[in-house]
């Protein structure tokens, strides 16, 4: 089943009167099942911000943005709670070879800091040698 086709299923499970819109009510209830809290007025906020239309509702193409911008979301934060997995082991702000060594030895991966150097220099894009979080994105992604 394809992402599209799930994200609609989701989307009428939480339309619970049928018209095919959520109100804020709805995402209040939505956001409950999946175990958050949304206020009433946290709900007005993401309706006002997403609301293509204007009619005060979700439709199915707000609906995915909500979700794909979570889904962005959480992605970031795996990817930040990787970086400083990294970059705590020499307590700089990036990752130095040095860094990138010890982390490939702790997951079982032997390599010398020159392989290490050669490793970072192929996302390395302002060519400080070592790479901060946003270069570690594009590695990442």
């Amino acid at each position: 089943m394809n992402k599209l086709k799930q994200y609609e299923r989701v989307f009428n499970h939480f339309d619970s009167n049928g018209d095919g819109r959520i109100s804020s009510c709805e995402l209040q209830q939505c956001v409950g099942a999946i175990g958050g809290e949304l206020s009433k007025a946290e709900a007005e906020a993401v309706m006002e911000y997403l609301d293509s239309d204007g009619d005060g509702l979700l439709g199915l193409d707000d609906f995915v943005k909500l979700v794909e911008e979570g889904e962005e979301e959480d992605k970031v934060k795996d990817l930040r709670e990787a970086f400083k997995m990294y970059h705590e082991m020499d307590g700089s702000d990036c990752i130095t070879p040095k860094s990138l060594k010890k982390m490939l030895s702790r997951l079982g991966e032997s390599k010398t800091v020159d392989e290490c150097k050669i490793m970072i220099s192929r996302f390395d894009l302002d060519g400080d040698g070592v790479l901060n979080f946003d270069e570690f994105k594009v590695m990442m992604l």
